[in-house]
This record gives structure tokens, sequence and C-alpha cells, in this order.
């Protein structure tokens, strides 16, 4: 039995397919969308596609922006020799927000997991090599969630520069097993860079 009209149904499936909507959720928005007004909503699509046409990775770290380098690879004021290596740019936005880390950052796109194929070849790690290799002192900090995956990846990373000097730390742990970075408060996020471990050096 169909509950909905057929418009609000294609609604209802648009929005359960965004992270963390369930159905009232998708039910909540796509009612309120259809009380906004036309001009509002002509307004809004205009700026996701504009969103979708332009955004694309930073050619140094991976990170969204509208340009060639992002604004923070951009920055003669942050620390290039201090790189936070991190799953994918939700982070960046999480580190950002808490303010107080004033080096760069290395996007993987995705972790190493061989259950679902995805190798070495398939995150954005080479041109992490490069960068280290044209910097003097490097250190690399690991913030990468404390899963399988992660910690796969995490050791790999240790193994590629295991010769080259690079100083590498971890995020505390007192992080929660499994956690998203970009979920996590400030103040969890200040602590844990604070309170980083040396794991390689």
């Amino acid at each position: 039995m169909h509950v909905y009209p057929v418009e609000l149904e294609k609604l209802l499936d648009f929005f359960k397919k965004l992270p963390g909507i369930g159905e009232k959720n998708a039910e909540r928005l796509a009612l309120a969308l259809i009380d906004m007004p036309d001009d509002y909503l002509q307004m809004v699509s205009v700026d996701i596609l504009n969103a979708k046409k332009n955004l694309h990775p930073c050619s140094i770290c991976g990170q969204l922006t509208n340009k060639d380098v992002c604004k923070i690879c951009d920055d003669p004021n942050r620390n290039h020799n201090l790189i936070c290596v991190i799953e994918d740019y939700k982070s960046v936005f999480a580190f950002e927000k808490a303010g107080n880390y004033l080096g760069v950052y290395h996007v993987l796109n995705g972790l190493i997991c061989p259950m679902e194929d995805v190798g070495v070849e398939d995150i954005n790690l080479s041109s992490l090599i490069e960068r280290v290799k044209n910097l003097e002192n490097p250190e690399l900090i690991l913030a990468l969630k404390s899963s399988i995956e992660g910690e796969t990846t995490t050791l790999y990373i240790q193994k590629i520069f295991e010769k080259m000097n690079v100083k590498i730390s971890r995020l505390s742990y007192g992080l929660p097993i499994g956690a998203e970075i970009d979920y996590l408060d400030t103040t969890t996020l200040d602590k844990a860079l604070e309170d980083r471990k040396i794991i390689s050096e």
C-alpha cells in the first residue's frame, strides 16, 4: 500500500540516502521542503549544483576546495612540516572548528580495507610520500579511527616512513574505540592532539 503521493515518495527516497537520515527524519525534511517558498527552493537547488560543480580535492592535501590549492595549504602561517593524516575531509572541518591545530592536513579519502577490495593504491597515499620527501623534520599525526581498517592503515604508513627519518604520532587513546573524528566534540579533539603519542621517530 502506497501511503505517500509519488512526488513525496521520491523526496523521501532522496533524503533517506543521506547519512544519518531515517524514515521519520526524511518525512519531516520532505514536508518542510514542500512548505518553503518556490524562489528559495530554486536558489537552494542552484547552490547544490554549484557546490557539486565547483568543489574538488585540493591538489596538495585532498581537502575540498573551489581552487587548485585550499586555504589551509596556501596559508604561510601554518606549520607545513606538521601534517595531520585523516580519513576524509569531514575530519578537517572538525579539527578546524576546534581551532587550536596550526599544522596542515592530508586527506586519504579512505582506509585500507582488503575485505572491501580497498588497497593502498585506492587511497591518497602516494601524494603523502611525495609531500614528506620535500620537507625538513616532518611530523605526521595519524588521526585515524581505531577500527581494523584504521589500524591497518596506520601500520602501513608507519612501515612506509620507518626509514625516512619521519616523526610519527597518533591521537591519544582517550578517544572512543571506532569513533568517527568528525563526530567528536572540540574539547575531546583538542585533548587528543595535545596528548598525542609518538609511535615512530
